[in-house]
């Protein structure tokens, strides 16, 4: 399984890393995935909405992954870089629209969800975001499902924060088994939430 994370300036460091980090641990645990953190644009660096630099391994447009993970950030203080601004922008939106479309796996990170309700990926299927942002999800065609983790098989939604780490490891344990989910739980020393609603 190819995985892209899609970062771009202003994201929320943990909606991206916290989830790099389960699936480059489920690889060594023998779980058949590549992760990269990838951007629309070519830049050479991105900054993150607390002030992580880091140097994303390429464009998206030249991948073809089997899930595209899309981080939150930055969504409720309507600021110039993040989520809000990127949702103004149009290309993720464009981006995530046109993945969902050629079957691509689509996953949101708390307001990253937002991104994917712009995207219009969530119309009429459940879906969750920040706490602090389940406001403008409501204002769209989605269903408002307020747990941690809401998967819709080829559409799934994380609150705020660290849920995307209970997003990655559902993902894990559905793509990849519970052995090889248990296994990255006990590297990382994770307890299960157990708050996942399936459509």
């Amino acid at each position: 399984m190819e995985i892209a994370i899609v970062v771009y300036d202003g994201f929320d460091e943990l909606d991206a890393i916290g989830p790099y980090e389960v699936f480059q641990n489920a690889a060594q645990a023998g779980a058949d995935c590549t992760t990269s953190l990838r951007t629309i644009d070519a830049v050479e660096v991105v900054e993150a909405s607390h002030g992580l630099r880091i140097e994303p391994d390429g464009r998206l447009a030249d991948i073809r992954p089997d899930l595209l993970v899309v981080p939150g950030g930055g969504w409720n203080d309507r600021g110039a870089a993040g989520a809000w601004a990127e949702a103004e922008r149009g290309a993720i939106p464009e981006v995530v629209a046109g993945a969902h479309d050629a079957g691509v796996t689509i996953a949101g990170v708390c307001t990253g969800g937002m991104l994917l309700a712009r995207a219009g990926v969530t119309d009429g299927r459940p879906a969750v975001t920040h706490g602090g942002a389940l406001d403008d999800l409501r204002a769209t065609p989605a269903e408002v499902i307020e747990a941690r983790v809401v998967d819709d098989g080829d559409v799934l939604t994380a609150g705020g924060v660290t849920s995307g780490l209970d997003l990655a490891f559902h993902i894990v344990e559905r793509e990849f088994g519970d052995d090889v989910a248990k296994q990255v739980r006990t590297e990382m020393e994770y307890e299960d939430h157990g708050s996942v609603s399936e459509g």
